[in-house]
């Protein structure tokens, strides 16, 4: 079977007896061509179903009119909403999004580094300092949310972590209680550390020793966080917290759902708060207390950045977007 051959400028040149050099001029919309040969050329474009090469035209012109989106996974309820903001915005800016999900560096980079975007927004640290110099040095603009970096070509948004647990957890000390377990994201990642850190500094500010059996691994996801949780209760440890803050929503809902299968009621037996304040969360019961993370600004911000850095009206800038603690039944006062 033969393959089906591309038709090119130089076909449709060939059919309307012209130069490709008038052909491109006609279909480009230049002038310079007169009405009766620019006629003959759109018919014979028509005729071959000829399609423009868009996007050699597009690299041609230094400009791909798309924004690329790279992370390692878009699994959840926090990047659905995140997808969604940044797609629409761009569409907003006249621009296209292009999803990469891949845990593969070297394939992000030739795709960043391949000139297929104008501009990249990304959201893990699997782009490390050396890739970062690359992108400084060949100017790629670029946003990273929930990594906090500012340089002439990379800017970009930040949730408030920090204070954001603080605030979750000096919520819980206001109700009485003392001992409070935290579940951890993943160690060395932005918003997992400023996490952690919030929650160890209200508890120093009380005096109250960091419990290092209270930091339980619940790595951002609900199975972890479920499975975290049992095995902690089924160690039989020697003393039990009454209250959990948890990294993310869905790591809430696996320690929710592990204390329920040991038979403990919340928030008669544990408070629990969490962060994101996803939409699963009004389903879901009881009520869980959470930071809000206005995931959606995230998104717009970031998009509207990039395109200001595309555009060559700005230097990067990190943007802090601060959270809102909505108190649901999930906590009670001891």
């Amino acid at each position: 079977m033969s393959s089906i051959q591309r038709v090119t400028i130089r076909d449709v040149a060939r059919e309307a007896n012209v130069s490709i050099a008038t052909v491109s001029k006609a279909l480009n919309g230049v002038d310079v061509v007169r009405p009766v040969t620019k006629e003959k050329i759109i018919q014979a474009a028509e005729k071959l179903n000829y399609v423009p090469n868009i996007l050699g035209k597009q690299l041609k012109a230094h400009k791909t009119g798309m924004m690329g989106f790279y992370t390692t996974s878009i699994s959840g309820p926090y990047f659905s909403v995140l997808v969604d903001a940044i797609a629409k915005e761009s569409e907003k800016c006249g621009y296209s999004l292009n999803v990469l999900v891949s845990s593969n560096k070297k394939v992000v980079m030739n795709n960043i580094l391949g000139g297929m975007v104008d501009g990249i927004i990304s959201f893990e640290d699997m782009i490390g300092p050396e890739d970062l110099e690359i992108l400084k040095k060949e100017q790629i603009k670029a946003v990273f949310i929930d990594r906090n970096i500012e340089t002439k070509t990379i800017g970009s948004v930040v949730f408030d972590s920090y204070q954001a647990s603080k605030t979750a957890t000096e919520n819980l000390l206001n109700l009485g209680h003392q001992d409070i377990a935290f579940l951890t994201g993943f160690e060395g990642t932005y918003d997992s550390d400023e996490r952690l850190a919030g929650y160890k500094d209200a508890l120093n500010e009380k005096e109250l020793p960091i419990n290092q059996d209270f930091l339980i691994p619940g790595y951002f996801e609900e199975k972890a966080s479920y499975e975290a949780v049992k095995a902690f209760f089924q160690s039989k440890p020697e003393k039990i917290p009454t209250a959990f803050v948890a990294g993310n929503d869905v790591s809430a809902i696996g320690a929710v759902n592990a204390l329920k299968d040991l038979n403990y009621q919340i928030p008669a037996d544990f408070s629990i708060t969490s962060f994101d304040g996803i939409d699963l969360l009004n389903y879901f019961s009881p009520g869980i207390t959470t930071i809000k993370n206005p995931i959606r600004e995230q998104g717009a911000v970031a998009v509207n950045h990039l395109v200001d850095l595309i555009n060559g009206k700005t230097q990067g800038k990190s943007f802090t977007l601060t959270g809102e603690l909505l108190i649901r039944e999930s906590v009670r006062k001891l």
